[in-house]
């Protein structure tokens, strides 16, 4: 499973903090500890001031390439932050998060990631708002493969995001996106599946325990990525067993070695 690790969000309080005030130690911590619970892109979101985004998200990415080598996600709704952000990143592995199926979006964004060849973060939603059932999270996925086809972003390149939402107050939102994922795996080869997943349990108390749950879940319906924080308490061994049981660790040596 791609770990999308989601730590270094600006909407987070002490992230947004540590931007403002340049607190390079926070942010390295936090790129490394995340690497080390087994993340394979970092996630790096600098949106808390969108006049000082570009000039905070090129710091913060500048930060988190001497902390560790662990590949970027490079995360802003910002195409022009984005493009800056390309022109300095290094490595030849880098994720954009994220295009929607809405026309500005596509417009913009897609253009990028064929362009610099970058895996690319895509959100099941259009002009029209949030899906809500997994027939029109298909339909979209659908459209956003044939948009990325046409600007020469090919379909391994893509992970279609069902957009997940709180069961707290949408509760058939999370069998319409188990639905979702496993109807877009079978329906676009080469596509992979990723989701935020911690939006499934706001509003709820002991929320890891529903992450973690949902997690399984989604694993055993098709789900090949999640953007999660790898060192929340049992989340990475979860995955890791899920992994196991839907038959993607042959023999179960990933998990065997975890375990040891």
């Amino acid at each position: 499973m791609i770990v999308i690790a989601e730590r270094i969000n600006a909407t987070r309080k002490r992230i947004a903090q540590a931007l403002e005030a340049r607190d390079a130690d926070r942010i390295a911590r936090e790129a490394r500890i995340q690497a080390e619970a087994g993340a394979d892109f970092i996630d790096v979101n600098a949106a808390s001031n969108p006049a000082q985004e570009l000039e905070n998200l090129l710091w913060a990415v500048g930060v988190v390439q001497q902390a560790t080598d662990t590949p970027l996600c490079l995360d802003s709704a910002s195409p022009q932050a984005l493009r800056a952000a390309l022109e300095v990143v290094e490595g030849d592995a880098v994720m954009l998060n994220s295009v929607t199926a809405e026309k500005a979006k596509m417009e913009t964004v897609l253009p990028l990631a064929a362009e610099f060849g970058t895996g690319l973060v895509a959100l099941t939603m259009d002009d029209s708002g949030l899906p809500s059932t997994a027939e029109q999270r298909v339909d979209i996925a659908g459209r956003l493969v044939e948009a990325a086809k046409a600007a020469g972003v090919g379909p391994e390149q893509l992970y279609i995001d069902p957009c997940i939402q709180p069961i707290s107050t949408s509760p058939e939102q999370a069998p319409a996106c188990l639905e979702a994922v496993g109807r877009i795996m079978a329906a676009y080869p080469g596509v992979h599946t990723t989701c935020g997943l911690s939006n499934i349990s706001f509003g709820l108390p002991e929320r890891g325990l529903v992450n973690r749950t949902y997690l399984a879940c989604l694993i055993m319906a098709g789900l090949d990525g999640a953007i999660i924080d790898p060192t929340a308490e049992g989340m990475m061994d979860t995955a890791c067993a899920a992994d196991a049981l839907a038959g993607r660790d042959e023999f179960c040596m990933n998990y065997i070695r975890r375990m040891r």
